[in-house]
């Protein structure tokens, strides 16, 4: 080793001594609360009713409600809080309308209580509308049935949602993705998004995806996760071929299931449901529904 080597080494180990010694205090603060405040959120319908508004929600930290039930307006609910900086921002531009969460202005690390409040409880109407949702970590309770949505994306974090279609959407959906991480997440009538094109791409999380519903037309799904457990549910007498690749620890199944190698094909009639999974570890279940 010449003298240069040596030199660079006994550097890196002073540094690495440094490194350990030194300690970087930072002010942990607590998340300031106030009175809480109920503000209405009310998006009038497009002046042209043919024309797809793009609808986007920005929600970080809190409860998020959203189900149909609106009349004569795009979207109206209410905005609960009780901190000031949540307040929520409704910008539009043409056919495109932002609902934004107010930014929590921060000094230091944040310490959010029990104590704080923030939740959205919103209904959306019949009128055509893309929608993407892009939240923190949060809990969601999203109700989408018999509405007219022609794309959805949906985007958070360490979350707990559960995500339904109980009705036939009344458009053919042309995509839906869901991208998510460390979260808990169920997605139930699936075959009522009415959607030719479906990805969900998760993190280390428990996920459930049941196809319910009346299925119109084929439908293509891919689901690539990492240190996942997932769940897939099939009507009974459903078309559906799920395509796995070697990376999956374990696959299981119940009901009619016929395994292939690592293709996995349940018997049906009428339009088919294939699923592509990508895992890479964790546990695949396929399941029969009703």
């Amino acid at each position: 080793m010449n003298r240069k080597m040596i030199f660079l080494a006994v550097t890196a180990l002073v540094l690495v001594s440094l490194a350990c010694s030194i300690n970087i205090n930072l002010p942990d603060i607590q998340t300031k609360t106030g009175p809480t405040v109920t503000d209405d959120i009310i998006v009038p319908l497009l002046t042209d009713n043919q024309a797809i508004a793009d609808v986007t929600m920005n929600f970080g930290a809190g409860k998020l409600n959203l189900q149909p039930g609106a009349t004569g307006v795009l979207l109206k609910g209410t905005a609960t809080y009780n901190v000031a900086d949540f307040k929520p921002k409704i910008t539009t531009d043409s056919n495109n309308i932002n609902i934004e969460q107010g930014n929590v202005m921060l000094t230091g690390i944040p310490t959010i209580g029990s104590n704080v409040i923030n939740e959205w409880n919103l209904s959306l109407g019949e009128s055509p509308m893309s929608l993407a949702i892009k939240a923190g970590a949060y809990e969601g309770t999203i109700e989408l049935g018999g509405l007219s949505i022609h794309k959805l994306d949906v985007t958070d974090g360490a979350s707990k949602v559960k995500l339904s279609f109980s009705k036939p959407n009344l458009v053919e959906m042309t995509e839906l993705k869901y991208t998510t991480g460390a979260s808990t997440v169920s997605l139930t009538g699936l075959a009522d998004a009415n959607v030719s094109d479906l990805t969900f791409n998760g993190g280390a999380g428990s996920y459930t995806l049941d196809f319910g519903g009346k299925l119109q037309h084929d439908m293509n799904v891919t689901i690539e996760a990492g240190v996942s457990s997932i769940t897939v549910i099939i009507p009974e007498g459903t078309n559906a071929l799920v395509i796995t690749d070697n990376g999956l620890s374990s696959v299981a199944t119940s009901g009619s299931w016929q395994q292939n190698g690592n293709n996995y094909q349940l018997a049906g009639t009428g339009s088919t449901i294939t699923i592509h999974v990508k895992l890479g570890a964790g546990s695949l279940r396929l399941e029969t529904g009703k």
